[in-house]
């Protein structure tokens, strides 16, 4: 049935009125107009000066005016690297750079590959590592900005060049390493399995998806950071007693050298169900001080997504939207329209098909994306509000501050851009919901039917 429905929007759009070109143009230009707009809203939220009411007693005017300034220098990056973004992408459709690549990474393979490896695929791996390494190319200048000028200035890099340029390298080999075998599996499932391929493939990136939640802790973490195990303390025994009282299967615990990178914190826990790790970045330790109850606070946080279902759920949503990406797929997938108006007049490769249809469907990641800020918004309220529950509402509220005075983070919004963009509430929305009392910095009361009250507003 689903199949059937599938063949008749195939059939539909397979003709010449769809003016492909100037759809996908008129779409990626209304789509930057718009984030550009939000962005000058917000950039107009980081020229206040005066401090937000939940924030007075909290944060000091210079340490204010500090985080307005980087707002300020992240939020013109933005515009500049948007506008070079949107150049590059106009530019490869209006000169058909696709299909000129296309067609000079099948003159590599005919003069210097193997006869066995002049096939679609082998084309196909060729071209998009090879589009993959100009483009890393093309944008090293901002990258590097970024890092050594935008980041550095503000005292958050701590990144030196030699290690820089070992993370390019790694990143680019590890995709080679990786893509190889997942993009040559990818495109022969589709090859081989006709027309009903989408059912297939979902399944094959839900195996891949299990894969690298099960390798990625164990061996690409390690080629970038340095994991150790936590210390014996009083962190490391609340830590454990939490999981413990909340029933998690943490297997183990460590400690990242985030701080060789750079000064922001953070901490995630992964694994398979039945075997957790913990990871506790050393900058947010360095942060809390001695007060290791703030750290439990921040985890309390994190398990409670876990406890709640909200990861799990997340999973499953992701699951329905890659079903719904490779079933449309299968619209466009022999679209010759599409393909004649991208320059492919004489072939119709898989992946080619594959990266025009991402263009053609970019506009509903925008709607998509705004769905999923709502979620996971109340799903951020509803794991502070599990934590207020477990006794820790002065911890966590103290621990969010800290957090955000130290990583310079937005101390206020514009409600159309916080909307867009941020897939967690801002600091003043997540305390005002704890019942954080800004002028004796406790909470009022220990109250989490508030939070889940405000969380439950969001949708």
């Amino acid at each position: 049935m689903i199949q059937a429905f599938l063949q008749r929007l195939a059939r539909f759009f397979d003709r010449p009125i769809f003016p492909w070109k100037k759809i996908v143009v008129g779409f990626s230009l209304g789509q930057f107009f718009l984030e550009n707009f939000l962005l000058y809203r917000q950039y107009n939220v980081y020229k206040r000066t005066v401090i937000p009411k939940a924030l007075k007693n909290e944060i000091t005017q210079e340490k204010f005016d500090k985080s307005q300034a980087y707002g300020r220098a992240k939020a013109k990056f933005s515009f500049v690297n948007a506008v070079w973004n949107q150049s590059k992408s106009l530019a490869i459709i209006y000169f058909d750079i696709w299909p000129k690549v296309w067609a000079l990474t099948g003159l590599w393979i005919a003069r210097y590959a193997p006869s066995r490896f002049s096939g679609e695929i082998t084309h196909s791996l060729v071209f998009f590592f090879f589009w993959s390494f100009v483009d890393t190319i093309m944008n090293i200048p901002f990258d590097y900005y970024h890092h050594f000028i935008q980041e550095q200035k503000f005292g958050f890099n701590k990144m030196t060049v030699d290690l820089w340029i070992k993370d390019m390298i790694k990143g680019q080999a590890l995709g080679i390493a990786f893509g190889v075998p997942i993009g040559s599996a990818f495109l022969a499932i589709i090859k081989k399995t006709g027309q009903s391929f989408f059912y297939y493939i979902w399944m094959f990136m839900l195996a891949v998806q299990v894969m690298a939640i099960t390798i990625y802790p164990i061996l690409i973490v390690p080629l970038f950071n340095k994991l150790s195990p936590l210390e014996a303390g009083p962190l490391k025994e609340g830590v454990e007693a939490l999981a413990s009282k909340l029933k998690f299967p943490l297997a183990e615990l460590f400690v990242i050298d985030g701080s060789k990178r750079s000064s922001h914190s953070n901490a995630y826990f992964t694994g398979l169900p039945w075997k957790k790790k913990i990871v506790i970045y050393d900058t947010l330790i360095d942060q809390s001080g001695n007060k290791h109850e703030e750290v439990e606070a921040v985890l309390a946080h994190e398990l409670g997504h876990w406890k709640m279902g909200h990861t799990t759920r997340l999973l499953l949503i992701s699951q329905v939207h890659l079903f719904y990406i490779f079933s449309l797929f299968s619209v466009f997938i022999n679209n010759r329209s599409v393909y004649e108006e991208f320059g492919f007049h004489n072939e119709k490769p898989i992946a080619i098909g594959f990266l025009l249809f991402s263009e053609i469907l970019s506009p509903t990641d925008s709607v998509i994306k705004l769905l999923m800020n709502m979620l996971t918004r109340k799903y951020e309220y509803e794991a502070d509000a599990f934590a207020v529950k477990l006794g820790y509402t002065a911890q966590l509220s103290r621990a969010l501050l800290k957090l955000q005075i130290s990583n310079l983070s937005s101390m206020d919004a514009d409600w159309m851009y916080s909307a867009f963009h941020y897939s967690h509430p801002i600091l003043t929305e997540r305390l005002r919901a704890m019942n954080w009392d800004s002028d004796k910095s406790t909470p009022k009361q220990v109250d989490e039917q508030k939070a889940l009250k405000v969380a439950d507003r969001e949708l």
